[in-house]
C-alpha cells in the first residue's frame, strides 16, 4: 500500500492493493487514511492533489477540529463523524485523543496511569470504538458516506491516524473480505509514522524523567489494543457483518454498494 512520505498530510496511506479473499485486493486510489490535515498545503501538495479526494471523514471530537482544523484538499467536502462524542472515555479517563495532555507531569502521569493502567486505558478506549453510541454512529456515517454513489476517493483521519482511524480500517478491511491478519498488518504498519508525530511530546516527557514504557503504552501501535476491539465485536456481535449491519446500522444496500466500489 502507498505511503506518501512527502506529504504535507501526516500518516497518509492508501489502502489500495490490500489483498482480500477470493484472489482480489482493495481498489487503489479510493480508501486513504491519515493524521490530521491541519497542515496540508492544498497549494504545494501535488502528491495529495493528484488523488483527487472528494469527501473527507473526520474522526476527531469538537475540542480537536477547533485546535486544528483541517485544511482540505481541493475540491473536498467534509464529514464529521465523532467518535469520542460521548465524552470521556471508560472510567472517567482521559481518551486516545487527549492522551499527549496527560504527560505535562512525569509524577502525575505515573500515579494515574502507571503499573499497568495505561494499557488497560487503552484497551478499554477500544472496547469503546465498537459499544459507546458516539462511536457507533461515526463508524456508521463513514460506511454510509463511502457508499454513497458521488462519494469519489475518501480519506477518513482523527489526530495521529492510529487509534479511530486504526479501527476504522481494520472494519474496513474485514467487511472487504480480508483476514484479520492482513488487517492487523495494515493496523501496524503505521507504528513508524505514529511514532515520528509523537516524538516531540515523548522526549519532553521522558527529559523530564518520564518512564518512556509509559508513553509507549500511550503512544504505541500495539497488537493488544486492536485485539480488544476485535474481541469486543465478536463477543457483542459474533461477525463483522452483524457488526456492521446491527451494531452501525449500515443497510445492506450500502454494503454490497460499498463491496462494488471497492474490490477490485
Amino acid at each position: 500500500m502507498p505511503q506518501f512520505d512527502a506529504s504535507t498530510i501526516t500518516n497518509l496511506r492508501d489502502l489500495g492493493g490490500v489483498a482480500l479473499h477470493g484472489n482480489s485486493a482493495v481498489r487503489p486510489g479510493l480508501l486513504l487514511r491519515s493524521g490530521q490535515l491541519d497542515r496540508h498545503d492544498p497549494t504545494a501538495d501535488p502528491a495529495v492533489a493528484a488523488l483527487g479526494i472528494r469527501t473527507v471523514v473526520d474522526l476527531r471530537g469538537e475540542h480537536e477540529r477547533r485546535d486544528r482544523p483541517d485544511r482540505l484538499p481541493r475540491g473536498a467536502r467534509l464529514i464529521v463523524a465523532d467518535v469520542l462524542a460521548d465524552g470521556a472515555g471508560p472510567g472517567g479517563e482521559p481518551v486516545p485523543a487527549s492522551l499527549d495532555a496527560v504527560l505535562g507531569s512525569p509524577s502525575a502521569a505515573e500515579e494515574r496511569l502507571g503499573g499497568g493502567k495505561a494499557e488497560k486505558l487503552m484497551c478499554d478506549s477500544y472496547r469503546s470504538f465498537v459499544t459507546s453510541d458516539a462511536a457507533c454512529r461515526a463508524y456508521g456515517r463513514l460506511l454510509t458516506t463511502l457508499a454513497e454513489p458521488d462519494c469519489g476517493p475518501l480519506l477518513f483521519h482523527c489526530t495521529a491516524g492510529k487509534d479511530r482511524t486504526g479501527w476504522a480500517a481494520t472494519v474496513l478491511l474485514l467487511l472487504l473480505g480480508a483476514s484479520e491478519e492482513t488487517a492487523e498488518e495494515e493496523y501496524l504498519a503505521v507504528a513508524p509514522a505514529v511514532r515520528a508525530a509523537f516524538a516531540p511530546v515523548v522526549d519532553r516527557f521522558t527529559a523530564a524523567g518520564g518512564d518512556p514504557a509509559l508513553a509507549d503504552a500511550l503512544f504505541g501501535v500495539r497488537p493488544a489494543y486492536l485485539a480488544a476491539a476485535l474481541e469486543e465485536m465478536r463477543r457483542t456481535h459474533g461477525t463483522v457483518e452483524s457488526y456492521v449491519r446491527v451494531g452501525l446500522g449500515v443497510p445492506d444496500a450500502a454494503v454490497n454498494r460499498l463491496r462494488a466500489r471497492c474490490v477490485a
